[in-house]
Protein backbone atom coordinates (compact mmCIF):
# COMPACT_ATOMS: atom_id res chain seq x y z
CA UNK A 1 0.00 0.00 0.00
CA UNK A 2 2.85 2.40 0.79
CA UNK A 3 4.65 1.69 -2.47
CA UNK A 4 1.54 2.26 -4.55
CA UNK A 5 0.79 5.52 -2.78
CA UNK A 6 4.33 6.79 -3.26
CA UNK A 7 4.54 5.95 -6.97
CA UNK A 8 1.20 7.57 -7.88
CA UNK A 9 2.47 11.19 -7.71
CA UNK A 10 5.57 10.17 -9.72
CA UNK A 11 3.39 8.66 -12.47
CA UNK A 12 1.25 11.78 -12.52
CA UNK A 13 4.35 13.97 -12.85
CA UNK A 14 5.61 11.81 -15.71
CA UNK A 15 2.37 12.28 -17.60
CA UNK A 16 2.60 15.99 -16.97
CA UNK A 17 -1.05 16.53 -17.92
CA UNK A 18 -4.29 15.56 -16.20
CA UNK A 19 -7.03 14.70 -18.72
CA UNK A 20 -9.85 14.73 -16.17
CA UNK A 21 -10.27 18.51 -16.15
CA UNK A 22 -10.53 18.91 -19.95
CA UNK A 23 -13.01 16.03 -20.18
CA UNK A 24 -15.20 17.50 -17.46
CA UNK A 25 -15.00 20.93 -19.05
CA UNK A 26 -15.94 19.44 -22.43
CA UNK A 27 -19.09 17.87 -20.98
CA UNK A 28 -19.92 21.11 -19.20
CA UNK A 29 -19.55 22.95 -22.51
CA UNK A 30 -21.89 20.48 -24.21
CA UNK A 31 -24.54 20.99 -21.53
CA UNK A 32 -24.11 24.74 -21.76
CA UNK A 33 -24.59 24.63 -25.52
CA UNK A 34 -27.64 22.37 -25.30
CA UNK A 35 -29.44 24.42 -22.65
CA UNK A 36 -28.04 27.93 -22.40
CA UNK A 37 -28.19 28.73 -26.10
CA UNK A 38 -31.89 27.87 -26.51
CA UNK A 39 -32.66 29.71 -23.28
CA UNK A 40 -30.84 32.79 -24.54
CA UNK A 41 -32.93 32.81 -27.69
CA UNK A 42 -36.06 32.34 -25.61
CA UNK A 43 -35.23 35.37 -23.47
CA UNK A 44 -34.17 37.40 -26.53
CA UNK A 45 -37.46 36.90 -28.34
CA UNK A 46 -39.51 37.42 -25.18
CA UNK A 47 -38.17 40.98 -24.91
CA UNK A 48 -38.15 41.74 -28.64
CA UNK A 49 -40.86 43.23 -30.82
CA UNK A 50 -41.59 42.23 -34.40
CA UNK A 51 -39.28 45.04 -35.51
CA UNK A 52 -36.40 43.74 -33.41
CA UNK A 53 -36.60 46.49 -30.77
CA UNK A 54 -36.57 45.96 -27.01
CA UNK A 55 -40.08 45.88 -25.54
CA UNK A 56 -42.14 44.76 -22.56
CA UNK A 57 -45.35 44.76 -24.53
CA UNK A 58 -45.23 40.98 -24.97
CA UNK A 59 -45.58 40.47 -21.23
CA UNK A 60 -48.19 43.22 -20.97
CA UNK A 61 -50.34 41.39 -23.50
CA UNK A 62 -49.72 38.14 -21.67
CA UNK A 63 -51.21 39.43 -18.39
CA UNK A 64 -53.84 41.80 -19.81
CA UNK A 65 -55.32 39.82 -22.68
CA UNK A 66 -57.69 37.07 -21.56
CA UNK A 67 -56.65 34.98 -24.57
CA UNK A 68 -53.23 34.56 -22.93
CA UNK A 69 -54.03 34.99 -19.23
CA UNK A 70 -56.73 32.31 -19.15
CA UNK A 71 -54.41 29.53 -20.42
CA UNK A 72 -51.81 30.56 -17.84
CA UNK A 73 -54.30 30.35 -14.97
CA UNK A 74 -55.76 27.13 -16.38
CA UNK A 75 -52.30 25.56 -16.50
CA UNK A 76 -51.53 26.52 -12.92
CA UNK A 77 -54.87 25.17 -11.68
CA UNK A 78 -54.42 21.98 -13.71
CA UNK A 79 -50.93 21.32 -12.36
CA UNK A 80 -51.90 22.10 -8.75
CA UNK A 81 -54.96 19.84 -8.77
CA UNK A 82 -53.07 17.02 -10.48
CA UNK A 83 -50.24 17.17 -7.93
CA UNK A 84 -52.70 17.13 -5.02
CA UNK A 85 -54.64 14.21 -6.47
CA UNK A 86 -51.39 12.31 -7.02
CA UNK A 87 -50.40 12.79 -3.38
CA UNK A 88 -53.83 11.81 -2.05
CA UNK A 89 -53.99 8.66 -4.19
CA UNK A 90 -50.39 7.53 -4.62
CA UNK A 91 -48.97 8.10 -1.13
CA UNK A 92 -51.45 5.73 0.60
CA UNK A 93 -50.93 3.17 -2.17
CA UNK A 94 -47.17 3.41 -1.67
CA UNK A 95 -47.65 2.78 2.05
CA UNK A 96 -49.95 -0.21 1.40
CA UNK A 97 -47.42 -1.79 -0.95
CA UNK A 98 -44.34 -1.11 1.19
CA UNK A 99 -45.59 -1.47 4.76
CA UNK A 100 -48.63 -3.76 4.91
CA UNK A 101 -49.53 -7.39 4.30
CA UNK A 102 -51.98 -6.51 1.52
CA UNK A 103 -52.07 -9.32 -1.09
CA UNK A 104 -50.62 -8.92 -4.61
CA UNK A 105 -48.28 -6.11 -3.64
CA UNK A 106 -45.75 -7.02 -6.34
CA UNK A 107 -48.52 -7.17 -8.92
CA UNK A 108 -49.63 -3.68 -7.97
CA UNK A 109 -46.06 -2.41 -8.35
CA UNK A 110 -45.92 -3.90 -11.85
CA UNK A 111 -49.26 -2.39 -12.79
CA UNK A 112 -48.16 1.03 -11.58
CA UNK A 113 -45.05 0.61 -13.72
CA UNK A 114 -47.33 -0.11 -16.69
CA UNK A 115 -49.10 3.19 -16.13
CA UNK A 116 -45.73 4.89 -15.64
CA UNK A 117 -44.46 3.82 -19.07
CA UNK A 118 -47.74 4.59 -20.83
CA UNK A 119 -47.41 7.89 -22.77
CA UNK A 120 -49.96 10.40 -21.43
CA UNK A 121 -51.17 11.25 -24.93
CA UNK A 122 -51.91 7.55 -25.52
CA UNK A 123 -53.89 7.51 -22.28
CA UNK A 124 -55.79 10.57 -23.49
CA UNK A 125 -56.70 8.78 -26.73
CA UNK A 126 -57.84 5.75 -24.76
CA UNK A 127 -60.04 7.83 -22.48
CA UNK A 128 -61.38 9.60 -25.54
CA UNK A 129 -62.62 6.19 -26.69
CA UNK A 130 -64.03 5.48 -23.24
CA UNK A 131 -65.62 8.77 -22.15
CA UNK A 132 -66.40 10.85 -25.22
CA UNK A 133 -69.92 12.25 -24.66
CA UNK A 134 -71.56 10.53 -27.64
CA UNK A 135 -69.36 7.65 -28.73
CA UNK A 136 -67.57 6.75 -25.48
CA UNK A 137 -67.87 3.09 -24.53
CA UNK A 138 -68.68 3.88 -20.89
CA UNK A 139 -71.39 6.36 -21.87
CA UNK A 140 -72.87 3.84 -24.30
CA UNK A 141 -72.91 1.21 -21.57
CA UNK A 142 -74.58 3.63 -19.17
CA UNK A 143 -77.28 4.49 -21.69
CA UNK A 144 -77.91 0.80 -22.34
CA UNK A 145 -78.25 0.04 -18.64
CA UNK A 146 -80.42 3.03 -17.74
CA UNK A 147 -82.39 3.44 -20.95
CA UNK A 148 -81.64 7.16 -21.23
CA UNK A 149 -81.59 8.98 -24.54
CA UNK A 150 -78.67 9.38 -26.91
CA UNK A 151 -78.23 13.03 -25.95
CA UNK A 152 -77.41 12.12 -22.32
CA UNK A 153 -73.90 11.28 -21.15
CA UNK A 154 -72.54 10.33 -17.75
CA UNK A 155 -68.93 11.27 -18.50
CA UNK A 156 -67.42 14.03 -20.62
CA UNK A 157 -63.70 13.73 -21.11
CA UNK A 158 -63.65 16.95 -23.13
CA UNK A 159 -63.62 19.17 -20.06
CA UNK A 160 -61.23 20.64 -17.53
CA UNK A 161 -62.22 17.94 -15.04
CA UNK A 162 -61.58 15.25 -17.64
CA UNK A 163 -58.16 16.69 -18.44
CA UNK A 164 -57.19 16.81 -14.75
CA UNK A 165 -58.33 13.20 -14.38
CA UNK A 166 -56.34 11.91 -17.36
CA UNK A 167 -53.14 13.76 -16.44
CA UNK A 168 -53.42 12.56 -12.83
CA UNK A 169 -53.71 8.98 -14.06
CA UNK A 170 -50.29 9.17 -15.66
CA UNK A 171 -48.44 11.37 -13.18
CA UNK A 172 -49.36 9.62 -9.91
CA UNK A 173 -46.68 6.89 -10.48
CA UNK A 174 -44.00 9.52 -9.75
CA UNK A 175 -45.32 9.94 -6.21
CA UNK A 176 -46.04 6.24 -5.77
CA UNK A 177 -42.57 5.04 -6.76
CA UNK A 178 -40.72 7.60 -4.64
CA UNK A 179 -42.89 7.06 -1.55
CA UNK A 180 -42.84 3.25 -1.81
CA UNK A 181 -39.07 3.15 -2.26
CA UNK A 182 -38.58 5.55 0.65
CA UNK A 183 -40.70 3.42 2.95
CA UNK A 184 -38.90 0.27 1.80
CA UNK A 185 -35.62 1.77 3.01
CA UNK A 186 -36.98 3.06 6.32
CA UNK A 187 -35.90 0.69 9.13
CA UNK A 188 -38.57 -0.76 11.36
CA UNK A 189 -36.52 -0.15 14.52
CA UNK A 190 -37.75 3.42 14.78
CA UNK A 191 -41.40 2.41 14.70
CA UNK A 192 -40.76 -0.47 17.10
CA UNK A 193 -39.08 1.93 19.52
CA UNK A 194 -42.07 4.25 19.31
CA UNK A 195 -44.44 1.37 20.08
CA UNK A 196 -42.29 0.24 23.04
CA UNK A 197 -42.38 3.77 24.46
CA UNK A 198 -46.17 3.75 24.32
CA UNK A 199 -46.72 5.57 21.04
CA UNK A 200 -49.98 4.77 19.32
CA UNK A 201 -50.17 3.90 15.62
CA UNK A 202 -51.17 7.44 14.63
CA UNK A 203 -48.46 9.01 16.80
CA UNK A 204 -45.85 6.72 15.24
CA UNK A 205 -47.04 7.58 11.76
CA UNK A 206 -47.15 11.34 12.49
CA UNK A 207 -43.77 11.58 14.23
CA UNK A 208 -41.69 8.96 12.38
CA UNK A 209 -43.16 7.40 9.24
CA UNK A 210 -44.59 10.52 7.62
CA UNK A 211 -41.53 12.75 8.27
CA UNK A 212 -39.23 10.10 6.80
CA UNK A 213 -41.44 9.71 3.70
CA UNK A 214 -42.18 13.44 3.36
CA UNK A 215 -39.14 14.32 1.19
CA UNK A 216 -40.06 11.58 -1.27
CA UNK A 217 -43.68 12.71 -1.40
CA UNK A 218 -42.70 16.36 -1.91
CA UNK A 219 -40.28 15.38 -4.66
CA UNK A 220 -42.95 13.27 -6.35
CA UNK A 221 -45.52 16.05 -6.04
CA UNK A 222 -43.05 18.51 -7.59
CA UNK A 223 -42.37 16.20 -10.53
CA UNK A 224 -46.10 15.59 -10.98
CA UNK A 225 -46.76 19.34 -10.91
CA UNK A 226 -44.08 20.06 -13.50
CA UNK A 227 -45.19 17.21 -15.72
CA UNK A 228 -48.81 18.38 -15.63
CA UNK A 229 -47.71 21.94 -16.33
CA UNK A 230 -45.56 21.09 -19.34
CA UNK A 231 -47.55 18.31 -21.05
CA UNK A 232 -48.70 18.99 -24.58
CA UNK A 233 -50.20 15.74 -25.92
CA UNK A 234 -53.08 15.31 -23.47
CA UNK A 235 -54.22 18.98 -23.58
CA UNK A 236 -54.00 18.95 -27.38
CA UNK A 237 -56.27 15.90 -27.55
CA UNK A 238 -58.75 16.84 -24.81
CA UNK A 239 -58.59 20.58 -24.09
CA UNK A 240 -58.59 21.99 -27.60
CA UNK A 241 -61.77 20.13 -28.70
CA UNK A 242 -63.36 21.36 -25.47
CA UNK A 243 -62.63 24.96 -26.46
CA UNK A 244 -59.94 25.95 -23.96
CA UNK A 245 -56.14 26.10 -23.95
CA UNK A 246 -53.30 25.36 -21.60
CA UNK A 247 -50.03 27.24 -21.98
CA UNK A 248 -48.46 24.47 -24.04
CA UNK A 249 -51.29 24.36 -26.58
CA UNK A 250 -51.44 28.17 -26.60
CA UNK A 251 -47.71 28.33 -27.38
CA UNK A 252 -48.27 25.87 -30.21
CA UNK A 253 -51.13 27.95 -31.59
CA UNK A 254 -48.92 31.03 -31.64
CA UNK A 255 -46.75 29.36 -34.28
CA UNK A 256 -49.70 28.91 -36.62
CA UNK A 257 -50.09 31.43 -39.42
CA UNK A 258 -49.37 34.23 -38.86
CA UNK A 259 -46.63 33.14 -36.43
CA UNK A 260 -46.02 35.18 -33.28
CA UNK A 261 -42.68 33.89 -31.92
CA UNK A 262 -42.25 36.87 -29.58
CA UNK A 263 -45.55 36.12 -27.81
CA UNK A 264 -44.76 32.41 -27.73
CA UNK A 265 -41.42 33.14 -26.06
CA UNK A 266 -43.04 35.47 -23.55
CA UNK A 267 -45.64 32.80 -22.76
CA UNK A 268 -42.92 30.21 -22.18
CA UNK A 269 -40.91 32.23 -19.69
CA UNK A 270 -43.47 31.90 -16.84
CA UNK A 271 -43.24 28.12 -17.11
CA UNK A 272 -39.46 28.25 -16.94
CA UNK A 273 -39.41 30.75 -14.05
CA UNK A 274 -41.98 28.76 -12.08
CA UNK A 275 -39.91 25.61 -12.60
CA UNK A 276 -36.80 27.31 -11.24
CA UNK A 277 -38.69 28.71 -8.22
CA UNK A 278 -40.17 25.32 -7.35
CA UNK A 279 -36.85 23.51 -7.65
CA UNK A 280 -35.13 26.09 -5.45
CA UNK A 281 -38.00 26.03 -2.94
CA UNK A 282 -37.77 22.27 -2.65
CA UNK A 283 -34.02 22.51 -2.08
CA UNK A 284 -34.46 25.19 0.59
CA UNK A 285 -37.26 23.40 2.43
CA UNK A 286 -35.71 19.95 2.43
CA UNK A 287 -32.17 21.23 2.85
CA UNK A 288 -32.93 22.77 6.24
CA UNK A 289 -34.14 19.55 7.79
CA UNK A 290 -32.47 16.25 8.43
CA UNK A 291 -34.34 13.21 7.18
CA UNK A 292 -31.51 10.70 7.28
CA UNK A 293 -31.37 7.68 9.54
CA UNK A 294 -28.14 7.39 11.54
CA UNK A 295 -27.26 4.06 13.04
CA UNK A 296 -25.97 0.58 12.38
CA UNK A 297 -27.45 -2.13 10.23
CA UNK A 298 -31.05 -1.37 9.37
CA UNK A 299 -33.75 -3.86 10.24
CA UNK A 300 -36.51 -4.98 7.92
CA UNK A 301 -39.46 -2.61 7.53
CA UNK A 302 -42.24 -3.13 10.01
CA UNK A 303 -45.23 -4.78 8.31
CA UNK A 304 -48.66 -3.63 9.44
CA UNK A 305 -51.27 -6.38 9.68
CA UNK A 306 -54.52 -5.27 8.09
CA UNK A 307 -56.66 -8.25 8.95
CA UNK A 308 -59.89 -8.39 6.97
CA UNK A 309 -59.31 -4.89 5.63
CA UNK A 310 -56.51 -6.08 3.38
CA UNK A 311 -58.96 -7.42 0.81
CA UNK A 312 -60.99 -4.22 0.89
CA UNK A 313 -57.86 -2.14 0.40
CA UNK A 314 -56.70 -4.45 -2.39
CA UNK A 315 -60.02 -3.88 -4.14
CA UNK A 316 -59.55 -0.12 -3.71
CA UNK A 317 -56.04 -0.29 -5.18
CA UNK A 318 -57.29 -2.29 -8.16
CA UNK A 319 -60.11 0.21 -8.62
CA UNK A 320 -57.54 3.00 -8.81
CA UNK A 321 -55.52 1.02 -11.36
CA UNK A 322 -58.62 0.58 -13.49
CA UNK A 323 -58.23 4.21 -14.57
CA UNK A 324 -54.63 4.27 -15.89
CA UNK A 325 -54.21 0.61 -16.88
CA UNK A 326 -57.17 -1.74 -17.28
CA UNK A 327 -59.80 0.45 -18.91
CA UNK A 328 -57.45 2.38 -21.25
CA UNK A 329 -55.70 -0.74 -22.54
CA UNK A 330 -59.05 -2.46 -22.97
CA UNK A 331 -60.26 0.49 -25.06
CA UNK A 332 -57.12 0.47 -27.20
CA UNK A 333 -57.30 -3.30 -27.79
CA UNK A 334 -60.99 -3.05 -28.55
CA UNK A 335 -60.39 -0.31 -31.13
CA UNK A 336 -57.55 -2.33 -32.69
CA UNK A 337 -59.73 -5.35 -33.43
CA UNK A 338 -63.08 -3.66 -34.07
CA UNK A 339 -64.36 -2.45 -37.43
CA UNK A 340 -65.71 0.63 -35.62
CA UNK A 341 -63.62 1.94 -32.71
CA UNK A 342 -66.69 3.07 -30.76
CA UNK A 343 -68.30 -0.41 -30.86
CA UNK A 344 -67.41 -3.33 -28.65
CA UNK A 345 -65.67 -6.21 -30.41
CA UNK A 346 -67.95 -9.12 -31.12
CA UNK A 347 -68.16 -11.91 -33.68
CA UNK A 348 -69.89 -9.73 -36.26
CA UNK A 349 -67.37 -6.84 -36.19
CA UNK A 350 -64.04 -8.51 -35.33
CA UNK A 351 -61.29 -7.65 -37.82
CA UNK A 352 -57.53 -7.78 -38.33
CA UNK A 353 -57.64 -5.20 -41.09
CA UNK A 354 -56.57 -2.39 -38.75
CA UNK A 355 -53.33 -4.16 -37.85
CA UNK A 356 -52.73 -5.28 -41.43
CA UNK A 357 -53.15 -1.74 -42.70
CA UNK A 358 -50.82 -0.21 -40.12
CA UNK A 359 -47.98 -2.73 -40.43
CA UNK A 360 -48.23 -3.79 -44.09
CA UNK A 361 -50.06 -1.14 -46.10
CA UNK A 362 -49.06 2.12 -44.41
CA UNK A 363 -45.63 2.97 -45.77
CA UNK A 364 -44.71 5.37 -42.94
CA UNK A 365 -44.99 2.72 -40.21
CA UNK A 366 -41.63 1.03 -40.74
CA UNK A 367 -39.82 4.34 -41.03
CA UNK A 368 -41.53 5.63 -37.89
CA UNK A 369 -40.64 2.50 -35.92
CA UNK A 370 -37.02 2.63 -37.05
CA UNK A 371 -36.71 6.32 -36.24
CA UNK A 372 -38.32 5.78 -32.85
CA UNK A 373 -35.91 3.02 -31.85
CA UNK A 374 -32.85 4.89 -33.13
CA UNK A 375 -33.91 8.12 -31.43
CA UNK A 376 -34.73 6.35 -28.18
CA UNK A 377 -31.45 4.43 -27.99
CA UNK A 378 -29.23 7.36 -28.97
CA UNK A 379 -31.05 9.88 -26.78
CA UNK A 380 -31.05 7.55 -23.77
CA UNK A 381 -27.37 6.72 -24.17
CA UNK A 382 -26.23 10.29 -24.69
CA UNK A 383 -28.49 11.61 -21.94
CA UNK A 384 -27.29 9.00 -19.45
CA UNK A 385 -23.61 9.70 -20.14
CA UNK A 386 -24.14 13.45 -19.90
CA UNK A 387 -26.21 13.12 -16.71
CA UNK A 388 -23.63 10.91 -14.99
CA UNK A 389 -20.75 13.24 -15.79
CA UNK A 390 -22.64 16.42 -14.84
CA UNK A 391 -23.84 14.79 -11.61
CA UNK A 392 -20.25 13.95 -10.74
CA UNK A 393 -19.12 17.48 -11.57
CA UNK A 394 -21.79 19.12 -9.42
CA UNK A 395 -21.49 16.64 -6.53
CA UNK A 396 -17.70 16.82 -6.40
CA UNK A 397 -17.53 20.53 -7.29
CA UNK A 398 -14.94 19.51 -9.87
CA UNK A 399 -15.06 22.62 -12.03
CA UNK A 400 -15.76 26.28 -11.48
CA UNK A 401 -19.40 27.17 -11.96
CA UNK A 402 -20.66 23.75 -10.91
CA UNK A 403 -23.79 25.28 -9.38
CA UNK A 404 -24.64 26.88 -12.71
CA UNK A 405 -24.27 23.48 -14.36
CA UNK A 406 -26.61 21.99 -11.77
CA UNK A 407 -29.18 24.63 -12.60
CA UNK A 408 -28.82 24.05 -16.34
CA UNK A 409 -29.22 20.30 -15.80
CA UNK A 410 -32.62 20.83 -14.13
CA UNK A 411 -33.84 23.56 -16.50
CA UNK A 412 -35.08 21.06 -19.16
CA UNK A 413 -37.87 20.09 -16.76
CA UNK A 414 -39.62 23.11 -18.26
CA UNK A 415 -39.84 21.23 -21.56
CA UNK A 416 -41.88 23.69 -23.67
CA UNK A 417 -39.49 26.54 -22.94
CA UNK A 418 -36.45 24.54 -23.98
CA UNK A 419 -38.14 23.13 -27.08
CA UNK A 420 -39.34 26.57 -28.08
CA UNK A 421 -35.84 27.96 -27.60
CA UNK A 422 -34.39 25.21 -29.79
CA UNK A 423 -37.03 25.89 -32.43
CA UNK A 424 -36.31 29.62 -32.40
CA UNK A 425 -32.57 28.99 -32.60
CA UNK A 426 -32.72 26.70 -35.62
CA UNK A 427 -35.53 28.62 -37.34
CA UNK A 428 -33.91 32.03 -37.26
CA UNK A 429 -30.27 31.04 -37.68
CA UNK A 430 -30.62 29.02 -40.86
Amino acid sequence: MTAVASTAPIAKRRLGFDLSKPVLLAFATILFALIAMPLSWLVFYAFTSKNGAFTLDNFHRLVSDAAYLDPLLTTFALATLSALICCVVAAPMGWLVARTDMPLRRTIRLLVTASFVTPPFLGAIAWELLAAPNSGLLNQLYRELTGTGQDFHLLNIYSFTGLVFVISCYTFPYVFVLVANSLDRTPGDLEDASAILGGKAWDTARRITIPLALPAMLAGALVAFLQAMTLFGSPAILAMPAGFHTMTTKIWSLFQFPPKPELAAAASLPLLILTIILLRAEHMVLGRRGYSVVGGKNSEPRIVRLGGWRWVLLAGAMLVLMCPVFLPYFALLNASFSKVASHLVWFNNFTLQNLHFVFYELSATQLALRNTFILGILAATAGTILAVVISYVTARQAVAGHRTLGFLATAPVAIPGIVLGVGLFFTYTR
